[in-house]
């Protein structure tokens, strides 16, 4: 089947409209953002046609990209500062995509993804797209990333079955870490604010995540 822009900016206008600002997100800089990142080169040629709608979808390696709602709504919950001047870490690059729109929102994005054929590609796809903000790694996310702390605001887009330890450490004062907690295949979205020497923890509502593999999650042997 052939493609064409003006279908795809289309389906991405669309997207943005029912299902972003349609569902409660109203944070400018998340819609703006959102609306120009061509989703679709986040995934292969053969699911651009899925790429816009209202689901998640795999991207190798039993991993998927996450439904553009719950991207939108992860980043509006963690507050980021305004006029790009926040550090955000991200847990679980996959794709990209996640990192390329917080890219829109922080003056530097650090992301760090296990799989070392992702992290590669994810590099490529975010240099072609001349996003130049966003550094990534491969390691245990679970482990957060030490040299950049302490963060404005912290995702992780991978389930542990607790929050992990060393990424609350991290977190600035009053900043958030938004992340899927709970069994290996239901989890509630709960996000942690850091006030002092504790961590408050909120829940925001269900998800399905893939899990994070580590000291602080499962093994790699149980995917």
């Amino acid at each position: 089947m052939a493609y064409n822009k003006p279908t795809l900016a289309e389906a991405r206008a669309a997207m943005v409209k029912k299902q972003l600002a349609g569902r409660g997100i109203t944070d400018p800089r998340i819609l703006e953002a959102m609306g120009e990142i061509p989703r679709h080169l986040f995934v292969s040629e053969d699911l651009w046609d899925s790429a816009y709608r209202d689901g998640p979808l795999p991207i190798g390696y039993g991993q998927t990209i996450s439904q553009p709602y719950i991207v939108a709504y992860m980043t509006q919950a963690l507050q980021l500062p305004p006029d790009r001047q926040g550090v955000v870490l991200e847990v679980g690059t996959g794709s990209g995509y996640q990192a390329a729109v917080l890219s829109r929102l922080a003056a530097k994005v650090y992301s760090i993804e296990r799989i070392g054929v992702l992290a590669e590609q994810a590099r490529y796809l975010l240099a072609q797209l001349n996003i130049d903000n966003v550094e990534i790694k491969v390691g245990d996310g679970g482990y957060g990333w030490w040299d950049h702390a302490p963060y404005d605001g912290i995702v992780m887009t991978a389930a542990a079955p607790e929050v992990p330890k060393p990424l609350t450490a991290q977190l600035k004062e009053g900043a958030m870490l938004v992340t899927p907690i709970g069994p290996r295949w239901q989890q509630e979205l709960i996000r942690w604010q850091r006030r002092g020497d504790r961590v408050i923890p909120e829940q925001l509502a269900p998800v399905a995540f893939v899990p994070l593999i580590g000291e602080h999650g499962w093994e790699d042997d149980e995917d």
